[in-house]
């Protein structure tokens, strides 16, 4: 018995045994396993990752861009935050339904107040169908459900009870799409206010979710909007592009949990980096400038029906870019900045080119200004090998080189260019001198912008060499864009340094500048101070006695430098007729140079219509200096208020009631034979003014001495005269002696001191 009680005991030891062995080596085995699955499974790992793909995800947060200013600040563009509400209609927060209603009920006709876009019984009706189409009541005896419950979910339900299971039943069916409940996207001033609406100030809970969008304005509209660029499926040019990266910024990141479709929250801590605002760039751009040239330069396009121009605004000092207008023809007819013109545009300059030419005539081959060629008045001539060379206006034969100037004379300067680098063999040094002094085959420093190189031959193996070279003197054969052109004659204005034009002064974030930007000199001179001197007068003479005189003959206000062009673009046999470049590049104050401006218009040959660089080009380059003239108040003169009452020793004569005004305050007596019409003044020891009328009979010449060239002008030329003058001040010498006999069409010359 003892035996057998011993054997069952052992029996049961070793199947306790054989059971311990095999719980250890399951418990090893289940251990392996979730090692292999926690550390080496492919599968598992792959599962887990689009498991937290599905319900982490990292959301990139944009940064936002730069702005792009004007000089004082204006914002040229810039960009601003949109935002939307999309509603969760199917939000735990929304299980009440009396609250819902008496909630959406109030916010629907705070919307309809809002937007004006409808009635807010229409936001109501929206409000209910949604709310009723995302979290729709169910029967709670209905059995489907209970159905696809296994038998135990099924007892525990029961149990329970109908309310547990309509409960369930919502959880399963819930759309959690978001809706937008705004009829558009607001700004952050409109969602400071919407944001304290019921529904939308989180009285619910979490309903809705807050859509964000960076939107890109342009605050002025059309105004430069070729120069501020665009980035984008429309095109990738100007500001906008040169400094997209700067601009930008840089994007942040974080990591968001999902709550529902469409609907997430942030996982605080995750790899949270925030966004850095891109850098503001601040132009060299002055908005009232860029206005008046936009407006003057669209309504001279209009009026001359013309394709397209430029009008460029430079400080001279600086080489700021003060104002760059570019206007093109759209299709229907109008106006807008459908290209840059003034950097993309290289095409042949015409006469304005003739300013290279003067320098390399008096600079480099020494050339006296006394030097004389007849212009066989305005008749074509032959011009070494090149025929057919003539001056658009007649009148003309021996002339010296400031009247060639003045008069934009094309034989003078064919003819002169011939004698000395055609003949003698010179072409290449002229080249040489066009790029190696000049620097005229170089851009300026504006190729991020889109600027062209320009094109200046150095290579005379081509089949025509002297053509080209007597083409070159008055601006034909080679190719430069306007912002060239005006960088040439910038240099003139500025003492002859040649510096590179500014769009840009700097970048900035928050007040804080990273980098500036100054213009950079090309040349610390192009020429010599005699040649610049010379150059000088010349380029007033233009606007004096010239092709300019029409702008800027009166020299009382501010006397001015200039130099018109007009380039043939097609040949006179072309099918769609001749079209032509109309150019005038002017300087003012012409003593002292403190702003350069040019306009630029290509236009086509058509009866009344102007296509000459004076008539085309000038009366914009006159609206700007007038514009900046009256603006810029530091340039006119004070009078102090204290010490000694003091009068003046001399007043111009002109119109008697103009002559009483000024003199009854300025001096303290008048005395007058008339009241109206033209008279001479005379001043005595006593300061009183005397005034004595000059006759009105228009056959005998009056005596203007002591008249404003102004005031001379008017009356020589209403008497049918033609008149030339020199110098400035008032009249001091006529070439006809008062009261002499006079014929229409005379010519009197005029000495001014």
């Amino acid at each position: 018995m003892g035996e057998e009680r011993s054997k069952i005991k052992s029996d049961i030891l070793l199947r306790v045994r054989l059971l311990y062995v095999l719980f250890i080596l399951a418990g090893g085995v289940v251990l392996i396993r979730l090692v292999w699955v926690q550390l080496f499974s492919a599968e598992v790992a792959y599962n887990a990752d689009r498991l937290a793909s599905r319900i982490f995800t990292e959301k990139e947060i944009p940064a936002q861009r730069g702005s792009i200013l004007s000089r004082d600040g204006e914002p040229l563009a810039t960009s601003i935050f949109r935002y939307q509400a999309a509603f969760d209609f199917a939000s735990p927060g929304l299980d009440s339904l009396k609250t819902f209603r008496e909630q959406a009920d109030s916010l629907s006709k705070l919307l309809a107040a809002f937007f004006k876009d409808r009635p807010a019984s229409e936001y109501a009706r929206m409000f209910r169908e949604e709310h009723a189409r995302r979290y729709r009541l169910v029967n709670p005896r209905d059995t489907q459900y209970l159905r696809s419950e296994g038998w135990l979910a099924r007892m525990i339900n029961r149990l329970k009870g109908e309310e547990y299971i309509r409960r369930r039943i919502y959880d399963t069916i819930r759309d959690h799409t978001p809706v937008n409940i705004f009829p558009r996207e607001v700004d952050y001033a409109e969602w400071e206010v919407l944001r304290r609406y019921p529904l939308l100030n989180w009285n619910m809970g979490m309903v809705y979710r807050l859509i964000e969008r960076d939107e890109r304005i342009y605050p002025q509209g059309e105004l430069a909007r070729r120069t501020i660029g665009l980035i984008g499926d429309r095109g990738n040019y100007g500001i906008e592009e040169a400094y997209r990266s700067e601009l930008a910024g840089r994007d942040g990141k974080a990591m968001q949990q999902r709550i529902a479709r469409g609907f997430y929250g942030r996982v605080a801590g995750a790899g949270h980096e925030d966004p850095v605002d891109g850098y503001d760039v601040v132009t060299t751009l002055d908005l009232d400038l860029q206005d008046v040239a936009d407006k003057a330069l669209r309504q001279q396009l209009e009026r001359q029906n013309a394709l397209w121009g430029t009008t460029i605004v430079m400080e001279t000092r600086t080489g700021e870019i003060l104002a760059l207008a570019n206007l093109g023809r759209n299709a229907d007819g109008s106006f807008s900045e459908r290209e840059n013109y003034a950097l993309s545009r290289s095409m042949e300059p015409g006469s304005t080119f003739k300013l290279a030419t003067m320098l390399t005539l008096l600079d480099d081959a020494h050339m006296p200004v006394e030097t004389t060629y007849d212009t066989h008045n305005g008749d074509p001539v032959r011009v070494g090998p090149a025929k057919n060379i003539r001056d658009s206006h007649r009148g003309d034969h021996v002339i010296d080189f400031r009247r060639a100037v003045a008069s934009s004379s094309n034989v003078y300067f064919a003819e002169a260019m011939w004698d000395r680098y055609g003949i003698t063999g010179r072409k290449q040094q002229y080249s040489d001198y066009l790029h190696n002094e000049l620097h005229l085959g170089e851009t300026v420093g504006l190729e991020r912008f889109g600027e062209r190189k320009p094109s200046i031959t150095t290579d005379w193996k081509v089949p025509d060499p002297g053509v080209m070279l007597v083409k070159m003197a008055y601006g034909y054969r080679v190719r430069l864009a306007p912002i060239q052109m005006i960088t040439f004659y910038n240099a003139i204005a500025n003492e002859g340094r040649m510096i590179s034009p500014v769009l840009v002064r700097e970048l900035r974030r928050g007040g804080r500048v990273k980098e500036r930007f100054e213009s950079r000199t090309i040349a610390s001179s192009i020429c010599s101070r005699a040649t610049l001197h010379t150059v000088r007068e010349c380029l007033q003479a233009v606007c004096t006695e010239g092709t300019a005189s029409n702008f800027f003959r009166d020299t009382t206000r501010v006397r001015v430098a200039a130099k018109t062009g007009t380039a043939q673009i097609t040949d006179a046999r072309s099918r769609e007729g001749r079209y032509y470049l109309g150019s005038m590049i002017a300087f003012f104050p012409a003593e002292a140079p403190r702003y350069t401006v040019l306009t630029t218009i290509e236009t086509r040959a058509q009866a009344g219509k102007a296509y000459y660089g004076g008539p085309l080009a000038g009366p914009v380059v006159k609206r700007m200096v007038d514009y900046i003239y009256s603006r810029e108040h530091d340039w006119y003169g004070r009078v102090a208020d204290n010490g000694p009452r003091r009068y003046p020793e001399r007043i111009k004569g002109g119109d008697i009631t103009q002559i009483r005004r000024v003199a009854g305050q300025l001096s303290p007596r008048v005395e007058f034979e008339e009241r109206r019409g033209w008279g001479r003044t005379a001043v005595d020891s006593l300061s009183r003014v005397r005034i004595t009328s000059i006759t009105e009979d228009r056959n005998i010449m009056p005596d203007v001495r002591g008249m404003g060239l102004k005031d001379a002008l008017f009356l020589l030329e209403s008497r049918n005269l033609r008149v030339r003058f020199s110098g400035q001040g008032a009249v001091a010498q006529q070439s006809i002696a008062p009261g002499s006999r006079i014929s229409p069409g005379a010519t009197v010359a005029l000495t001014l001191k």
